[in-house]
């Protein structure tokens, strides 16, 4: 029989850093708390207090879960290894391999969670799509990664939910609000924020040339009610109702039941047209415009520290963070890690894992070097 000494010792040393970084005996403790308010009978009498503690009970246990059965799973292979070893079995060498894979593979995903160190990391993602430059082909482009961000929150079980959607002029969009709820959303999101370049052959060029196009993707973490503190004067909103365009939306309306609020201090507009009256469009447009009001909040905050430490390279909006090349040759790349993928249909299906999880191990080893610094 194979010897798995080394697999096995090795599993055992990841075991012992997630309970370290997941710091497992505060979860237990937490965990007991968080069943003793949970069960308290008066608990929805407040139900945003009552949302906070159940999300976070489902997310402590959670990880409790997956720690516990990882911590079983090396035990139960443990033991398979030692008696095939003593009585020569070595029918269950496979069994053995294909326990200690499944438990790297278990590893590397929760090791992933190390890397939401953000405070608004396992929150829910409100993000857009914007066409920018090539014409009809930034807007097909961007009807593209629409599609690309909404196989991707399938893979994950996430849900997805269309708030506002614009068609282009002759074909995809022109841009698109939608919010993708499940844990870690914005962790996983936040470093997909910047300029997506798509090189092809145009299907929209007569002389089948190569032509370059141009998205924007941002994001900032979906709050919903979690900001007390954020003050909005109803002074300093202009509220403009529309007919929804109906393309791609859940509900095709033929009244004025879309939204549009403007917020005049700042210049943020926000809107929605996919809920089923012009009452709830609203109510969903002021919470797009609370996250988005927060979000600008905390940049301020973070310029401000920033400006403290002196000056600092830093990446916006405007910057080209990733290109998706199908001509001449098929490759993705992140402009960033500088890590590569072949398989850009599958990257365009939803495959996104790969690069996102390289961007965030590369921020990590960035943010290392600059404390070192």
């Amino acid at each position: 029989m194979r010897d798995f000494t080394e697999d096995l010792d090795g599993l055992r040393k990841r075991l012992a850093e997630a309970a370290t970084y997941l710091h497992v005996d505060e979860l237990r403790q937490r965990r007991a708390q968080l069943e003793v308010e949970a069960a308290r009978p008066d608990l929805w009498d407040d139900p945003e207090y009552a949302r906070k503690v159940t999300a976070e009970l489902a997310a402590v246990q959670d990880d409790l879960e997956t720690y516990d059965e990882l911590a079983t799973v090396i035990d139960d292979a443990e033991t398979l290894f030692e008696l095939g070893r003593e009585e020569g079995d070595d029918s269950v060498e496979a069994e053995i391999q294909t326990a200690i894979a499944k438990a790297g593979q278990r590893f590397d995903e929760l090791e992933l969670r190390s890397l939401f160190t953000g405070a608004y990391d396992d929150h829910d993602a409100l993000c857009e799509i914007h066409a920018g430059e090539g014409g009809t082909d930034s807007q097909d482009w961007a009807e593209m990664m629409l599609r690309m961000y909404r196989r991707w929150a399938e893979r994950h079980g996430y849900e997805m939910e269309l708030d506002d959607l614009t068609p282009g002029q002759e074909a995809g969009i022109s841009s698109a609000t939608f919010i993708i709820k499940g844990r870690h959303a914005y962790g996983r999101l936040k470093g997909e924020k910047g300029t997506h370049r798509l090189v092809r052959i145009s299907p929209f060029n007569a002389q089948g040339k190569r032509q370059t196009a141009f998205a924007g993707f941002t994001v900032v973490p979906f709050l919903e009610d979690e900001e007390p503190d954020l003050d909005i004067d109803e002074k300093d909103l202009r509220i403009d109702t529309y007919r929804s365009s109906g393309a791609g939306g859940q509900h095709v309306n033929v009244t004025d039941s879309a939204v549009r609020i403007t917020h005049l201090p700042t210049g943020i507009v926000v809107s929605c047209q996919n809920e089923r009256s012009q009452h709830q469009n609203k109510d969903r447009a002021m919470q797009i415009l609370k996250a988005k009001l927060a979000d600008l909040e905390r940049q301020k905050r973070e310029a401000e520290i920033a400006s403290l430490a002196g000056p600092k390279q830093t990446m916006g909006f405007g910057t080209r963070i990733r290109s998706y090349v199908l001509h001449p040759y098929q490759q993705v790349k992140d402009e960033r890690s500088g890590f590569e993928v072949g398989d850009v249909d599958g990257v365009l299906d939803g495959n996104l894992d790969p690069l996102i999880e390289a961007y965030l191990r590369w921020q990590r080893s960035e943010q290392g070097r600059d404390e070192a610094g």
